[in-house]
């Protein structure tokens, strides 16, 4: 160890004894039972349904109620599930069906229920660890009544006058929240999201809030999430991507609203140029109710973001030949006098367009208006302190990829040729593939995100190209038919071919040759961004458990094709499991009628021997760490 590190952990720790008592304690905590991990895909921004998951611990929270109550009868082993899940609604709803005496003595039940089941759920931590989790309100309560709930028969009276006492002080109710979000947190250690917070349903912002206050959390990026990224560090054509895609599900008032985004300008644009067509109606669910105005909207809006975002992905393509996405230039590909164009030396007449701003003679070029609509636009998202706040997060916890306790987690794929080989993108000479392929958009995000008032560098094009690229790694396909599923009619061009990956990664020795190039002999790879058909009989769990994919269906709109309503993953001291969940209806429901959405546990990987901490990506660091504080107090 080098000099200076031992003068900067001398500050730290002013004693030798101190030093001698971090080693004992780091040593005793590797020791442990390794903590949960639960991963969550794909969420789409269906926040009721992953704050349900996120509060049931994906069935943990059950799980461990059983264990430690195994006589208690079904119904109120749910009653006490749901008093945890959501404390607030279950507290209110019991005011309203029981009268205070009852009340009282109900208070009585059931607050020494939690404490004894937060003492459960606490006991493969530290003490300290366990005291983070509490509110600091609470603190010295919950610690006493965790101390005091296995007290000896002499000391009843004492735990009983304390709970006598915070009832008394109507600090009852306050209390059994403080126990009840003690107990989420310690049933899961850390939280993984192996991408794609954004896109399709309303409230990604609510998700990313949720994620912000979770104490240790990671998040492998998605490709709607880069496009949002994007938007921050300065992309025009990823800002009419995420606009064109919340006006196709109706999700206006994440701009409006939620970002505060300024969208007046665009209104007035498209209602001065374009009127509805049927190729542009807004995807909707059955329960979202529009007035007629507001549909013709959001037709006229996705219109006029499709053509202002093709022009722009014009400009982009032609800038970087280097992309290798000439074939998808489709406005210099267009008889505009016919309204034919020509695709792959085939020719398809066009169906429903209108493209009243382009110049035929020049179709990527914007116009004035448009050129100040688009800068005012972007001002108006990097502006945004509730967005940039986000998109921060998303940037500091995030990834392309994690290697994590000898799993590797990723979102999309790794690209790859029919043969089984790395497929590589060559960018200024160089050849990226595999690793190194996903380690180079890593760079390329990160610069990006350092001048954002950049918008045409490689960088800022770079993120575009993660979006649509054939060797994006998180696109995963040769390519985005977007215009086509507008324009042409012809299904046979609205197919997205996708990489070899997808049908490769159900071959042992395949993903065999992935660990291997991250560094791992062993473990499992963990992949979201293709929904899972399982109503069709397609298993979740591939080439023989070394990958699973964990995109069920969180989002309304893909459950009809994959039959549930997303899976999630937990890894803890005993192994891997897999869980299944059926769609979420209300909170409303889960509090009045104990309804849970869990439906089936699969197990993946089961270990010999339970893991300990020292056998973690955390272990590791703690043995590191250890080793220095041994050199330090040796040469103290």
């Amino acid at each position: 160890m080098d000099a200076t590190l031992r003068h900067v952990l001398k500050e730290k720790f002013p004693q030798r004894e101190a030093v001698l008592t971090e080693i004992i304690n780091l040593e005793a905590i590797r020791h442990l039972p390794k903590g949960t991990e639960h991963f969550m895909s794909d969420l789409h921004g269906e926040f009721a349904a992953f704050d349900h998951v996120l509060r049931n611990g994906s069935g943990i929270v059950k799980e461990k109620l059983r264990k430690q109550f195994p006589e208690m009868a079904i119904d109120d082993l749910e009653e006490i599930a749901v008093l945890i899940y959501y404390p607030e609604q279950k507290l209110k709803r019991q005011q309203e069906l029981l009268p205070e005496a009852a009340l009282y003595q109900w208070y009585l039940i059931v607050i020494p229920l939690l404490v004894q089941m937060a003492n459960y759920c606490g006991k493969k931590y530290t003490r300290s660890k366990v005291r983070k989790t509490i509110p600091p309100r609470f603190t010295y309560i919950v610690e006493e009544l965790l101390t005091e709930v296995d007290t000896p028969e002499d000391k009843k009276d004492y735990f009983t006058a304390i709970l006598t006492k915070i009832i008394q002080l109507n600090q009852a109710d306050d209390l059994i929240c403080a126990l009840s979000e003690t107990i989420r947190r310690l049933v899961v250690d850390h939280l993984h999201v192996v991408g794609d917070v954004y896109d399709r349903r309303p409230h990604p912002d609510k998700i990313l809030d949720r994620l912000m206050s979770f104490p240790s959390v990671d998040v492998q990026w998605g490709n709607h999430d880069i496009i949002w990224m994007a938007i921050a560090f300065g992309s025009y054509p990823a800002m009419l991507n995420a606009i064109r895609i919340c006006v196709r599900y109706g999700n206006l008032d994440l701009l409006e609203d939620s970002y505060g985004i300024n969208l007046r300008p665009l209104i007035e644009y498209v209602q001065k140029y374009y009127q509805p067509q049927a190729a542009f109606k807004p995807h909707l669910l059955a329960a979202e109710h529009f007035s007629k105005n507001e549909r013709q909207l959001l037709n006229q809006l996705q219109q006029g973001a499709a053509i202002l975002q093709f022009k722009l992905e014009s400009q982009l393509i032609q800038r970087r030949p280097c992309f290798q996405m000439a074939d998808r230039d489709v406005l210099n590909k267009i008889d505009y006098q016919k309204q034919l164009i020509t695709l792959h030396d085939q020719v398809y007449p066009l169906h429903e367009f209108h493209a009243p701003t382009i110049d035929p003679h020049n179709p990527n070029q914007l116009t004035q208006e448009e050129q100040a609509l688009l800068t005012r636009l972007l001002a108006s998202f990097q502006h945004s302190e509730r967005f940039l706040r986000h998109v921060d997060f998303l940037l500091k916890t995030g990834s392309m990829y994690l290697v994590y306790n000898g799993n590797l987690l990723y979102h999309g794929c790794i690209p790859l040729h029919e043969n089984g080989d790395f497929k590589s993108l060559r960018i200024n000479g160089q050849n990226y593939s595999g690793k190194s392929l996903l380690d180079f958009f890593e760079e390329q995000v990160h610069l990006a995100a350092e001048q954002p008032e950049v918008h045409d560098d490689l960088a800022t094009d770079m993120m575009w190209y993660l979006w649509v690229g054939e060797s994006s790694s998180l696109f995963g396909k040769q390519a985005m038919t977007t215009f086509e599923r507008y324009h042409i009619e012809d299904q046979k061009t609205h197919q997205e071919i996708k990489n070899a990956y997808y049908r490769l990664r159900n071959e042992p020795i395949v993903c065999q040759d992935i660990l291997q190039e991250f560094g791992l002999e062993h473990g499992v790879i963990i992949n979201g961004h293709t929904p899972v058909k399982e109503k069709d009989g397609e298993n979740p769990i591939k080439a023989e458990g070394r990958l699973v994919v964990i995109d069920g269906g969180f989002a309304k709109s893909y459950q009809k094709t994959t039959g549930l309503a997303g899976y999630t993953l937990l890894h803890n001291s005993y192994g891997i499991q897999l869980v299944a969940h059926q769609p979420f209806s209300s909170v409303k429901d889960a509090v009045e009628n104990r309804t849970d959405i869990l439906s089936v546990k699969r197990l993946v990987e089961e270990n010999e021997q339970r893991k300990q901490v020292k056998d973690t990506t955390v272990g590791q660091q703690l043995t590191a760490t250890m080793q220095m504080l041994e050199d330090l107090y040796a040469h103290y």
